[in-house]
């Protein structure tokens, strides 16, 4: 990933968060058929391993677990808030026209090493970590305990578990940090009148408090 040194991200805090607000992660392979991507809700566990592990599952009809190796290297891309920014938007623009369109966006490429767990006692007990995580704010959190045993042991087999030991984190947050403040201002505002919020909440961000 092309990463100018304006547009890096190194504190873990900030890389796990984002993560952690956006469990979708894009995992990428390369097997006997070539590279392959799949998208999966990951747990991430900061306190395992020297950069944390990531942890998901898979159909057992998929056949990403049958083609990489325990040991592969992979990568996970976790993506934040993105969208297109107008030049339009700068009050410099304004002033001497010299600005042109870009798209801002926050991502972390989490390297690994993928290991595969055909195990039902993990996949019981991550598909319950994930559901007391992704529950926790309905106003009636959904149990594993809810299902009947005999169906919910039929989905636990078809599913295999996979874990990543991360190796390394590497994050890029373009969000405008290269312009002045008055642009960037003019690009939160514009955002929030198009119900960027989350966009614009992220530029905001560093502003109050540089990255």
């Amino acid at each position: 990933m092309y990463l100018p040194t304006h547009f890096a991200v190194t504190e873990p805090e900030a890389l796990h968060a984002l993560m952690q607000a956006h469990p979708l992660g894009a995992l990428i392979t390369h097997g006997e058929l070539g590279l392959d991507a799949n998208h999966l809700p990951f747990e991430f566990d900061a306190g395992e391993g020297e950069h944390g592990v990531l942890r998901a599952h898979v159909a057992r009809n998929n056949p990403l677990w049958r083609e990489v190796t325990d040991g592969q290297e992979v990568l996970v891309i976790f993506r934040a808030a993105e969208g297109y920014v107008s030049p339009n938007w700068y009050p410099s623009k304004q002033e001497h026209h010299k600005q042109v369109p870009t798209w801002n966006y926050a991502v972390v490429h989490a390297h690994g090493r993928i290991r595969v767990r055909d195990d039902a006692r993990f996949v019981r007990r991550l598909l319950a970590s994930l559901t007391r995580c992704h529950e926790a704010t309905e106003p009636s959190p959904w149990k594993m305990a809810d299902a009947p045993r005999d169906y919910l042991e039929t989905m636990v087999q078809a599913v295999v578990g996979i874990e990543i030991e991360i190796t390394g984190l590497v994050g890029k947050f373009k969000l405008s940090q290269n312009k002045g403040v008055a642009d960037r201002l003019g690009a939160v505002e514009a955002l929030r009148g198009r119900d960027r919020e989350e966009l614009a909440a992220a530029m905001q961000s560093l502003l109050d408090s540089p990255v």
